[in-house]
């Protein structure tokens, strides 16, 4: 699958193939929402969104690596000698996520501030714990999950105009990671950090003390309850306006992309059903739900290309 994927994507010099392996590895490894919804795109699509997940994760994994023996000056260098390597240039042949993306940028004209952003937000990561308003989550979100969705956008394809599309791609970007923000609040909390704004947090009387009772205990408690609903119904609201953008892609991106929607959103869900008890639980959707979904998507994709492939025979005679 992964050479068919690989030719159809025109990618034919032996260590870009490899890179590519790599990266396409990492995400079926650590990514399973994701790496199913990429599924449904189209073969010569697949690596490009594969080399991005791959750089994300190359760079999340330098700032939470399990090694307390790292502190933050050592994750800070680290981080660094990463950003200048990928903006140095050349063909990082013993890097292979960076020969990826440095491929697909180039492939596919991304803009180099959107990598620029994301570092950037790596770099909060370091220092920053908690967010006091809305505001600065949202500045932090810019680097750390709109950007992802803009990255994709030229390999997704517009039906018009990028710009008009790119508000609704940061906006689902921005709606996923509000989901893991969510879902992973105790995980989050191990790692002494809190991505829900305190002064919404504080209108319902939560503050840092409690949210760390409550994961000490595996509890929580009504007012956490409360505050954690209202984040949920904010959420719910960002993935509807995310949701009118599907119809600006091209058609044999929308499978996918809806796919990707309906299975994060599904994890909203799961979080409701068992009444935020986010503590003493990780609320997932499971495999039937998953592939359902992912099902219903594969044959719209299929559907799609089919009716695509037809048209083109057909204007050719």
């Amino acid at each position: 699958m992964i050479r068919t994927e690989l030719d159809a994507a025109g990618i034919a010099d032996p260590g870009l193939r490899a890179a590519y392996r790599h990266c396409r590895q990492i995400a079926a490894e650590n990514g399973r929402t994701y790496f199913l919804a990429t599924r449904l795109l189209a073969p010569d699509q697949r690596p490009a969104v594969h080399a991005l997940y791959g750089f994300a994760r190359h760079a999340d994994d330098i700032i939470d690596e399990l090694n307390p023996a790292l502190d933050v000056r050592t994750r800070a260098e680290r981080l660094q000698n990463l950003s200048d390597r990928f903006f140095a240039g050349g063909d990082h042949r013993d890097e292979p996520v960076l020969a990826a993306v440095d491929d697909t940028i180039r492939r596919y004209g991304i803009a180099a501030d959107l990598f620029e952003d994301f570092l950037a937000s790596m770099r909060m990561d370091l220092t920053v714990t908690d967010y006091p308003d809305r505001a600065t989550l949202n500045r932090y979100m810019r680097g750390s999950a709109e950007v992802i969705g803009l990255q994709m956008l030229p390999i997704l394809g517009t039906v018009g105009v990028t710009e008009d599309a790119a508000p609704y791609a940061a906006a689902l970007g921005r709606a996923f990671q509000l989901t893991n923000f969510l879902r992973d609040v105790g995980e989050d909390l191990t790692r002494n950090r809190i991505y829900l704004p305190a002064d919404e947090l504080a209108a319902f009387g939560v503050d840092r003390d409690l949210m760390t009772w409550c994961h000490v205990h595996r509890r929580t408690d009504p007012r956490v309850r409360d505050a954690l609903a209202a984040q949920h119904e904010i959420t719910r609201e960002i993935y509807r306006f995310a949701a009118d953008g599907i119809a600006l892609l091209q058609p044999r991106s929308r499978p996918c992309v809806a796919t990707a929607l309906t299975l994060y959103s599904d994890i909203l869900d799961r979080i409701e059903d068992c009444d935020f008890s986010v503590f003493s639980r990780r609320a997932t959707v499971g495999t039937a739900r998953r592939l359902q979904v992912a099902g219903a998507g594969l044959l719209r994709s299929w559907w799609l290309r089919t009716a695509r492939s037809e048209s083109r025979r057909a204007a050719a005679t």
